[in-house]
């Protein structure tokens, strides 16, 4: 079977495109795993700014991973259907796709580990609100009384 130039150029386009979109998302669960590892220390330390704002960071590199592969899995059958059955020389594809699979799990864990976590210190932090004490409690307000106040007026003269 011999390929013309045009359908060398086009398995060469798909492959390249193919190649780049999935070192893109490599890069970006890499990314994902730091942030996650930087967010297990803030909840260790109980820093409630630098969480929310590794919140924030992490749902937006989850998004730009969704969008990802939304334009990935399309590639992936183009290179399914004309690259791989007639060509043997693409060996860092599969590569690329087990090493974004061994990260994917590894956010995965991380992910279950930083929810463990803040499961944890947020039931400690219950138990220390359970234990703080109102010193006004017992007392009565001075809002609460009932003021002794004349209902009656004397207007004589």
């Amino acid at each position: 079977m011999e390929l013309t130039q045009a359908e060398i150029d086009e398995r060469t386009a798909i492959l390249r495109r193919f190649r780049s979109l999935l070192e893109q998302q490599r890069d970006k669960f890499r990314e994902y795993l730091r942030v996650l590892e930087s967010q297990s220390k803030m909840i260790q330390e109980e820093n409630t700014q630098s969480l929310l704002a590794h919140t924030e960071l992490e749902q937006q590199i989850a998004s730009h991973i969704i969008s990802l592969q939304k334009v990935i899995k399309p590639m992936e059958l183009m290179y399914q259907e004309r690259i791989s059955k007639g060509r043997g020389d693409v060996a860092d594809i599969p590569v690329l796709q087990a090493d974004l699979e061994r990260l994917q799990r590894q956010v995965l864990e991380r992910n279950q580990s930083n929810r463990n976590l803040l499961k944890l210190h947020m039931s400690q932090i219950k138990e220390r609100m359970s234990t703080v004490t109102n010193p006004y409690r017992h007392n009565k307000s001075v809002y609460a009384q009932s003021a002794q106040v004349a209902s009656m007026v004397n207007i004589s003269i």
